[in-house]
C-alpha cells in the first residue's frame, strides 16, 4: 500500500474531513440573512417577546389577586405584584437580548 506524499487527500486529516462532510457532520454555518442573532425569524422573536411580557404579568397579577383573597385585603397586593411582574418580564427579555459570551 503505497501513498503519494504530495497528495493531500492521502493524509488521514483529508480523509477524515471528507468522511465528515459526507456524513453531514461538518455542515456549513447557517446563513444569518433570515435568522437573527438570538436564533429565530422576526415573527418568532416578536411572538416570544409578547408572550414573555404577558405571561409574567398574568402570573404576577394572579399571585397578587390570590394573596388578596387569602388575606382578605384590599387589592394592595395586586398593586404590589403588578410592577414585580413587569420587572420579571423585562428581566426575561434582558436575558434574551443581552450580549452572549463568545463561547455560547
Amino acid at each position: 500500500m503505497v501513498q503519494e506524499q504530495g497528495n493531500p487527500d492521502s493524509s488521514f486529516e483529508g480523509r477524515l474531513q471528507a468522511a465528515r462532510r459526507k456524513q453531514g457532520l461538518d455542515a456549513p454555518p447557517k446563513s444569518s440573512l433570515d435568522k437573527d442573532a438570538i436564533g429565530g425569524s422576526a415573527w418568532s422573536i416578536g411572538l416570544r417577546v409578547g408572550i414573555e411580557l404577558v405571561s409574567a404579568m398574568v402570573v404576577a397579577v394572579a399571585i397578587g389577586y390570590g394573596l388578596d383573597r387569602v388575606f382578605h385585603t384590599t387589592p394592595i397586593l395586586t398593586a404590589v405584584f403588578v410592577p414585580v411582574g413587569g420587572a420579571a418580564g423585562v428581566a426575561n427579555l434582558w436575558r434574551l437580548f443581552a450580549p452572549k459570551p463568545d463561547g455560547k
